[in-house]
């Protein structure tokens, strides 16, 4: 049985029939201002900061079962004279990801932008070069990340491709982007946003993470959720998609599902930590610890459940290259590799390559090994993989007919062992952005700032794209968020936004989940929300459903 509710909040701060009176934001509201009051409740009384504070906003909340309610949210106005299509000029080469979120290279000093818009001028394209400003985080300092060139102001899409059209044609790359996704306070808007709420007071169902099928392959959320015949289901963390960078699906970063760790972490990058009661929902960030034991060794392990010598969004072991920290969308790598492997990668196949593998029984029981490695498990069983000099670690432990332990273990961020139930599920994050109620945005830490390109956190970060938000309000609630971006009817959120937007919707503690074309929520089969992607809805690495029933029922 579904309930609607209908309200409306506009300048004068009225909200026909729920609100009595609701305070106007200052006439340009900053996304990192503090002035916002926490309140548990305040996704029903505060409009978003985001805009002007005299832009309309309507909502809509609907209940979709017990516990469980979906507000849609739209505030601004669909037309800003202000915003405008535009032809931002790329750095040659430097739009080379197969990733179709990675962000284009766009900001160069300020010495080099000025001579690429003089040649421009030269050949005839109207340049100029803007500054490229971005606020400051918990951990990084902002200021200018550099400048960038762009031609021509159009009122339409059809004319920006078209110039582009043209400055290809010169020799040149570039984009056709709108305006309204720089992410400036006096934009008007539009956004669109929706929220769903788990009040574990009421909830009777279950909440749980699902990577479908097999944990290598990628599932739209949509499908996903029809499979556990979902009444509600929003794309969750983040995952490998390039075949170059490891296993399609795979998650990049922590991954537990049902109390079973079958991704390991990114060097303490932040997660979501959830139990299928819908209580107890936190952020938390860990690191990990596996060891496999033998008869007379013991050998530290590198990975679960991804293909040796690559570890996507880094953060892995001491060797690994560039950086054992993490570095969010770069893929490290390492020649020396030992990798576990459980019968929920790619339906009981193991990746093939040059090492060696030791294959063990339901019985934890080595009953062959292999060299070169990859190929299918037995009933039940699983497997370690060495590469470089890891091979000759493994082979002095594995041996034919030896049992072999293997024992992964999540640390806290005091390094204590934590122990998830069979009932909890832990999604891989990041950055966060709300903690114990207050802004905290940590791109630094989580590797979102890539010291030699800037380019990136300008395209990731700092522009509006389409977010996943996810976190706990002071009430216990679990808050799943989702905003359309990269149209000109929902422009999307910065990271900064996203903070602010989690906080004024009352979250405690708030994290960002994957988002761009990844960016879905889905009720009663239907994906709800507009995917960015130009094929549609995207296959992603897990989702985060909401059951009608407890799990296993």
């Amino acid at each position: 049985m579904k309930s609607r509710t209908n309200m409306r909040l506009c300048a004068t701060g009225a909200a026909l029939g729920i609100i009595a009176t609701l305070g106007a934001l200052p006439a340009q509201a900053d996304p990192l201002s503090s002035a916002i009051p926490h309140n548990p409740s305040s996704h029903a009384t505060l409009p978003l900061p985001l805009g002007p504070g005299d832009l309309p906003e309507t909502r809509t909340t609907t209940t979709l079962q017990p516990g469980v309610t979906l507000t849609r949210i739209v505030r601004g106005n669909a037309d800003d004279p202000a915003l405008h299509w535009t032809v931002e000029v790329s750095i040659p080469g430097g739009d080379t990801s197969p990733d179709p979120d990675a962000p284009p290279t766009a900001l160069k000093d300020r010495a080099s932008a000025d001579e690429l818009a003089t040649d421009l001028w030269q050949k005839g394209f109207e340049a100029r070069v803007e500054q490229v400003r971005t606020s400051r985080t918990a951990d990084y300092t902002g200021g200018t990340l550099g400048w960038r060139v762009r031609i021509g102001t159009y009122d339409a899409q059809s004319a920006a491709t078209a110039e582009r059209a043209r400055l290809t044609a010169a020799g040149y790359r570039g984009s056709a982007v709108y305006t309204g996704w720089d992410g400036e306070a006096t934009d008007r808007g539009p956004w669109r946003v929706d929220v769903l709420t788990i009040d574990p007071r009421r909830f009777r169902g279950s909440l749980d993470a699902s990577y479908g099928p097999d944990l290598e392959a990628r599932e739209t959320t949509s499908r996903l959720s029809a499979a556990a015949d979902a009444t509600a289901a929003v794309n969750a963390g983040f995952f490998v998609l390039d075949p170059k960078a490891g296993a399609p699906g795979d998650p990049t970063g922590v991954g537990v599902y049902d109390g079973r760790l079958l991704s390991e972490p990114v060097a303490g990058r932040p997660s979501l930590v959830l139990n299928d009661n819908a209580r107890g929902t936190r952020v938390a960030r860990f690191t990990w610890r596996g060891r496999v034991t033998g008869a007379t060794a013991s050998l530290r392990l590198n990975g679960v459940n991804r293909v040796p010598g690559l570890i996507r969004n880094c953060g892995g072991t001491k060797g690994d290259i560039p950086t054992s920290l993490p570095l969010h969308d770069v893929t490290c790598t390492n020649p020396n590799d030992l990798v576990a492997f459980t019968p929920d990668y790619a339906g009981g196949r193991t990746p093939g390559g040059e090492g060696l593998e030791a294959v063990l029984d339901a019985h934890d029981r080595v009953v062959e090994l292999r060299s070169p490695r990859g190929g299918t498990l037995p009933p039940g069983g699983s497997s370690l993989q060495a590469t470089g000099r890891r091979v000759a670690d493994l082979t002095a432990v594995a041996h034919v007919g030896d049992r072999l332990r293997v024992k992964t273990t999540l640390l806290d961020a005091r390094g204590h062992e934590y122990r998830p139930s069979p009932r909890t599920d832990i999604v891989n994050a990041g950055p966060e952005l709300v903690r114990d109620g207050r802004i905290h945005i940590t791109p630094a830490a989580d590797g979102m700032v890539h010291p030699d390109d800037p380019s990136w956190y300008y395209g990731w970060a700092h522009k509006r794209n389409p977010r996943t938000l996810a976190g706990v309000d002071t009430a216990g609630r679990t808050v799943l968020v989702t905003a359309d971006g990269r149209g000109t009817r929902s422009l999307g959120l910065s990271i900064a936004e996203s903070a602010a937007v989690a906080r004024s919707l009352g979250l405690r503690d708030a994290v960002n989940l994957d988002g761009g074309g990844s960016t879905t929520m889905v009720t009663d089969d239907t994906v709800i929300n507009t995917p960015s992607d130009a094929t549609g809805e995207r296959p992603v690495g897990d989702a985060l459903l909401i059951l009608p029933r407890e799990h296993g029922h």
